[in-house]
């Protein structure tokens, strides 16, 4: 089984006719896998708001500076803990981490239990109960394949219609209930949070007394690139990076004519130019059997950095660099193997003219781009 990918889909209400929402969610991806958090605040609007992002961002920090996801759980509900008994502002959490297997843990503190579709079929998941200082956690353990999926719900939705239609709440086994009839009717696993926020607010008569919020963490198959641009630093190094590179999972991209050059004579064969591209303003491309796409190197990828953004039904889809645009765009996680040895071009002056950036410059500023549109990027220097 190939790696997995998760698609996160949120959809959210603040209560009654308040702007903000007391519930907020935050993801976090990595070459492992993807964390993702719903805090909900105690109370409502900006009180309750400002409660969540302060424990959210607390965790997340936690996370980033490596704790595990238990650890970072554990520290945050002591802290609210403490909180708690010095009447300050609180807030209430699920945490799950899902690998790229598709194996996953959630855990809860004073939230709704999760449901997995699995199977085209929706089962409340039943955990572990841990004792952390005060109070319980619950624990879940699961597993997901490819189009498979798990709904993290704040209590608003679990709550809707208490004392009206639902006497004691939209209890968990009911949800699980109304899931499967629209899975039975066809619905795809996308929709299901926004028809979920739906029926609640029906069950709250279009009032709901308590934030919203119903969150979808759907497995899918990643979309890999990986991406050889530079020659390592150390020439003996030729043989072992490209073949590293060749044997990874996933398309298979080449920026830069002299790694082009390596990456042929390390494979024994042919490296071609694309003499069929006329484009004055694009550098052109080549062609190596058994990869992708292989472009120039310094100039495309600053070009491409400048285009990163522009809607791609605009740009001639026939040179290299919007071709390397395109591949890019549609990527989940972007493995990256940058060579470090300094190119003959680097310096030239035709260059800092031009306002063209050497490889050093530019690849941090397009590790950034990717980043900030939630790919996963993983970078072996050379």
């Amino acid at each position: 089984m190939g790696e997995l990918f998760c698609e996160i889909i949120v959809e959210s209400s603040p209560k009654g006719n308040n702007r903000l929402c007391g519930d907020v969610t935050e993801k976090m991806r990595n070459n492992i896998g993807s964390v993702f958090i719903l805090a909900d605040g105690l109370g409502s609007g900006l009180k309750a708001h400002l409660s969540a992002q302060f424990y959210l961002s607390h965790f997340m920090e936690l996370i980033r500076s490596g704790y595990s996801l238990r650890k970072s759980f554990s520290s945050l509900i002591h802290t609210i803990e403490k909180a708690k008994k010095g009447n300050n502002p609180v807030a209430f959490l699920s945490a799950v981490r899902i690998l790229t297997d598709g194996l996953g843990v959630a855990l809860l503190y004073d939230m709704p239990p999760v449901i997995i579709i699995s199977g085209g079929k929706a089962t409340v998941l039943n955990g572990i109960t841990h004792s952390f200082y005060d109070t319980i956690v619950n624990e879940i353990s699961f597993s997901l394949k490819k189009d498979e999926g798990l709904l993290i719900f704040s209590d608003g939705i679990t709550m809707s219609g208490i004392g009206r239609e639902n006497p004691e709440g939209w209890h968990i086994d009911k949800i699980a209930r109304y899931v499967n009839e629209l899975l039975c009717n066809g619905v795809k696993i996308e929709e299901l949070p926004g028809l979920i926020l739906k029926e609640s607010y029906r069950l709250w008569n279009y009032e709901p007394k308590d934030d919203l919020t119903a969150a979808l963490i759907k497995c899918r198959r990643s979309k890999i690139v990986n991406m050889l641009t530079g020659a390592p630093a150390d020439k003996s190094s030729d043989e072992k990076v490209v073949k590293k590179f060749v044997n990874k999972k996933g398309l298979k991209i080449i920026c830069g004519a002299t790694t082009a050059k390596i990456a042929a004579r390390v494979l024994g064969k042919e490296l071609y130019l694309d003499d069929n591209d006329e484009n004055d303003i694009t550098p052109p491309g080549y062609y190596l059997d058994g990869i992708g796409l292989v472009t120039e190197g310094a100039v495309t990828l600053n070009q491409l950095y400048n285009i990163w953004g522009e809607d791609i039904g605009k740009l001639n889809i026939n040179n290299p660099v919007t071709q390397l645009y395109a591949y890019l765009s549609i990527a989940d996680k972007i493995n990256l193997f940058w060579g470090r040895a300094k190119s003959p071009a680097e310096g030239d002056i035709v260059f800092k003219q031009k306002g063209i950036l050497d490889r050093d410059k530019i690849i941090p500023l397009l590790i950034e781009k990717f980043r900030s549109e939630d790919k996963i990027v993983c970078v072996e220097e050379y």
